[in-house]
């Protein structure tokens, strides 16, 4: 092997390792502007790429190593409560890296063919790349549906910045770090002469957008007070035999009841939100809908509970059960009911069944859980509130559409205990602050063991328990009748993007002017 195509072996890995830094829970945020620039250089520069098919090796291998970086968490996961042996844990992220990374090998296979094109050759095709990442990006969220930690969240923090999404929603800022990213990558593929002016423009681009972080937040004025009770339930309890299951809801109870007690003086019926729960909380159970009744009465509050609801079938074992969220009156009746519409793969259901058998012991617990269909919003007070649950967070074009059904304020309930303690609950929760800025919504975020807090419409944390405590949050908040550009016109500008990388490729293809791989 030529030493230069050793060099582009290392640019890709170089390109990895910061991408990784760029993201929880090392928090490294600026490195994003120059992650994806080694990358860049690596891909268009023919001394290290001088075909299309290594383009595509070298971006893949990149994105091999961001995912296992990025997602080491999934070894977690199908160890400690899938049950599988540490070697088999570790293959299945093996698997997972291997499958997800064809992403970043998709972006080496379109930025390639562009490099080729006599138009556009060698730097010029930098002028398509930010928005080819984006329409990556984009296809990530559609296709594999795993948009997990896509590169707009790395400037969470960027109070000026995220004014972007309201617009573009998350997409945008990917497309912003993205492009001073590409005139980095241009100035290292300039002559020499030419090669210090432009770094120094994407060196001071860089450095003003990223001074946005030292902006600090406006206050978030709210008029109500919300209570958000983190469980700190066990994810696997051997047993929930009927005296252990009294002794935990009496509990969980008795410090919803103690904490709202106060709220209450002088004030409407408060909300308490409850997350969602490892506890085998079943609708059709008569002591959850005893215990729910009791406490709605005692406080005299609205409730929003996660729950395991249930359709019965003709027998026992047609029922129908979902992940869902409850609503419940302060006279204890049952109001209405949110039924979890993205279900997680491998975790709520498992998808090709006779393919992945082996992984049926994720659910096992609980059995498959069937899909919602309705993205219903719950009714308080005259206010509506859209409720999302988990994995659901990470869509934007999905959690817009509750504002667009008038939801004013949001509630995403969650269990992230599954992640175990590094990266993935930080990163989790910058998706769910992203989804407040992109709608201008509250969100009132109840997890059973962190991050439990509540959201402003800016982003900002403005309360937040610690992780792995029982406890309840006082969470301000206020209701939001107002829509943004992006909760009314969707991912228009990702669709923007994969427009123009369409196009781009189509030009290259049929007007011939491709030069040989």
């Amino acid at each position: 092997m030529r030493p230069s195509l050793g060099v582009g072996w290392l640019l890709a890995l170089l390109s990895a390792g910061l991408q990784i830094l760029s993201f929880p829970s090392l928090d490294l945020y600026f490195l994003s502007w120059i992650c994806l620039t080694p990358l860049f250089v690596v891909l268009i520069d023919r001394r290290y790429a001088p075909t299309i098919f290594r383009c595509v090796l070298l971006a893949y291998f990149c994105g091999v190593l961001w995912y296992a970086g990025t997602c080491f968490w999934i070894f977690h996961v199908m160890h400690v409560y899938g049950n599988f042996p540490r070697s088999v844990a570790a293959g299945l992220l093996v698997l997972f890296c291997l499958y997800l990374a064809l992403y970043h090998a998709l972006f080496g296979l379109l930025l390639g063919i562009v490099t080729r094109w006599r138009a556009l050759a060698n730097a010029r095709a930098l002028i398509v790349a930010p928005a080819l990442w984006v329409a990556v990006e984009l296809a990530r969220a559609h296709i594999t549906s795993f948009p997990w930690d896509l590169l707009g969240y790395a400037q969470i923090n960027n109070v000026p910045l995220t004014r972007i999404a309201t617009v573009t929603g998350v997409y945008g800022i990917s497309f912003a770090i993205a492009l001073v990213n590409s005139v980095l990558a241009l100035a290292f593929l300039l002559p020499r002469e030419r090669r210090m002016g432009v770094a120094l423009v994407g060196i001071l681009g860089a450095i003003a957008l990223e001074s946005g972080v030292l902006v600090s937040y406006p206050a978030a004025p709210s008029d109500h007070i919300a209570e958000l009770l983190q469980q700190n339930l066990p994810i696997m309890e051997q047993s929930w035999a009927p005296a252990y299951y009294d002794l935990t809801m009496a509990q969980l109870v008795q410090l919803s009841t103690t904490a709202s007690g106060a709220a209450q003086k002088s004030a409407p019926p408060p909300l308490i939100v409850w997350p969602e729960s490892p506890a085998p909380f079943f609708t059709s159970d008569p002591r959850f809908d005893h215990w729910m009744a009791a406490l709605a009465q005692d406080s005299h509050s609205y409730l929003i509970i996660g729950s395991l609801g249930v359709n019965p079938g003709a027998r026992p074992d047609k029922s129908l059960i979902f992940n869902s969220a409850q609503l419940i009156a302060p006279t204890g009746g049952f109001v209405s009911r949110y039924d979890k519409i993205h279900l997680v793969p491998f975790g709520e259901f498992v998808p090709f069944r006779n393919m992945f058998s082996f992984a049926e012991s994720l659910t096992h617990d609980i059995g498959e859980l069937s899909r919602g269909n309705q993205r219903n919003v719950f009714r308080v007070q005259e206010h509506g509130i859209g409720t999302f649950i988990c994995y659901e967070s990470i869509f934007p074009d999905e959690v817009l559409r509750f504002a667009r059904n008038g939801a004013e304020l949001f509630i995403n309930i969650s269990d992230d205990a599954w992640y175990g303690e590094y990266g993935a609950p930080e990163q989790h929760f910058n998706m769910v602050r992203m989804r407040a800025i992109e709608n201008g919504r509250w969100v009132l975020r109840a997890t059973n063991n962190g991050i439990t807090a509540s959201i402003s419409p800016l982003g900002q944390a403005v309360a937040e328990l610690p992780r792995n405590v029982r406890t309840v949050l006082q969470a301000p908040y206020s209701f939001e009748s107002g829509t943004t550009f992006y909760t009314r016109h969707g991912d228009w500008f990702a669709h923007l993007c994969a427009i123009i990388s369409i196009l781009a490729l189509f030009i290259c293809v049929l007007s011939g002017t491709v030069k040989p791989a």
